[in-house]
């Protein structure tokens, strides 16, 4: 097993949240992205992420290889399932549901 791979096994095993967040630049879509989502991570995950800010412009394959087509866009690698988030995350609610943070409304 890989270090990474020993990594993430280690990460699932304590819960942690795994999220990768794609952003073009400093643009203002951007900033208020990583605002966002530091605040719901720092209320709702405290000392339980691990967070990282890809910046598509300085890491492309990075983009490629997570097939990234709109950004801003979090993927939540961990826990399972796999998650996309796209936009810049201002509607907490829908953020906090994609995280699995909150239960999903009830459709009606």
């Amino acid at each position: 097993m890989s270090n990474a791979e020993q990594k993430t096994a280690r990460q699932a095993e304590a819960g942690t949240y795994v999220l990768r967040l794609y952003v073009s630049g400093a643009t203002s879509r951007s900033v208020t992205a990583i605002e966002n989502l530091k605040e719901i991570c720092e209320t709702h995950l405290q000392g339980r992420y691990d967070l990282q800010v890809i910046d598509i412009y300085q890491h492309p394959e990075l983009a490629r290889s997570a097939q990234i087509i709109a950004v801003p866009t979090l993927i939540k690698q961990l826990p399972t399932p796999l998650r996309h988030l796209v936009g810049d995350l201002s509607e907490k609610e829908k953020v906090l549901v994609g995280l699995d943070l909150v239960p999903r409304p009830a459709a009606d």
